[in-house]
């Protein structure tokens, strides 16, 4: 990429980075309109030519204005969607609010009437069993749809740089959370100290989230400026486990002003 930055072009702003295509806004609540109305046209083109479909949300606060306006949209059949979160917490208290089952049941699980909606257990007295049990409904339900976001280490999902495996044998994993990672949730207001946060989590792994043909990724926030930067501007590796994202096909990366003001275009 060469030379200039961002600065004073007109919003939205587009280019393509080797396969990914980059959408940047003003604001955030026009980065998640934009990214909701691309999903929802994707959604309803799969839906005219089958029965149903899988999906795969995050859940972070970087994805709250994309939900809110995805559930919106009363055009979309809900009920031949199934629904799949890519991560959650080991040992987090069943109702605790920062757990990633809960923040979606909250904000799009329990507000549109999904054909069925399959939690990770963490939970489970058995994570190994947990982690297959998971894994095979993602292989007898193989995704069409994820939307995700990128964590300020370059994660996706819980895949932090030192866990991250482009070439994964398995489709989802229990791993140890990087530090950064974990002061992440206590800088979003997740938590209220690094201390609360676990320190192990349950993740589907990067090559399950690349097994699906869409990626909707959804990055605003000038704390994740650096991750975006290191995204688009490093080679792929799983340094920034993110830039994986530039080597897939039909994968859409939205940005708004702040998360994008240090990234260079032509």
């Amino acid at each position: 990429m060469a030379t200039s930055d961002i600065k004073n072009k007109q919003y939205p702003f587009e280019f393509i980075r080797d396969k990914m295509h980059v959408s940047i806004f003003s604001s955030r609540n026009e980065m998640g309109k934009k990214a909701a109305e691309d999903t929802s046209v994707k959604i309803m083109e799969l839906l005219s030519e089958r029965d149903e479909i899988n999906m795969i949300f995050a859940a972070a606060p970087s994805q709250n204005e994309f939900l809110t306006h995805l559930i919106q949209n009363q055009s979309i059949q809900w009920n031949k969607i199934n629904a799949f979160h890519m991560d959650e917490y080991i040992g987090l208290d069943k109702d605790a609010p920062q757990g990633f089952g809960n923040f979606l049941k909250d904000r799009i699980f329990s507000k549109v009437g999904f054909k069925t909606v399959h939690y990770i257990n963490g939970l489970a007295d058995d994570i190994r069993k947990e982690c297959i049990r998971y894994e095979k409904l993602l292989i007898d339900n193989p995704t069409d749809i994820v939307c995700l976001g990128i964590g300020e280490n370059g994660h996706i999902a819980f895949n932090d740089p030192p866990v991250a495996d482009f070439n994964d044998k398995v489709l989802v994993k229990d791993v140890d959370l990087d530090l950064s990672c974990r002061q992440q949730q206590v800088n979003e207001n997740c938590f209220y100290t690094i201390e609360h946060v676990p320190q192990r989590a349950i993740t589907l792994t990067i090559p399950a989230l690349i097994k699906a043909k869409y990626l909707f990724c959804i990055v605003p926030s000038a704390n994740k400026a650096q991750a975006v930067y290191n995204t688009l501007h490093n080679e792929i590796n799983k340094k920034c486990p993110a830039t994986i994202l530039r080597s897939k096909e039909h994968t859409k990366l939205y940005l708004d002003e702040d998360s994008s003001k240090l990234i260079k275009v032509k």
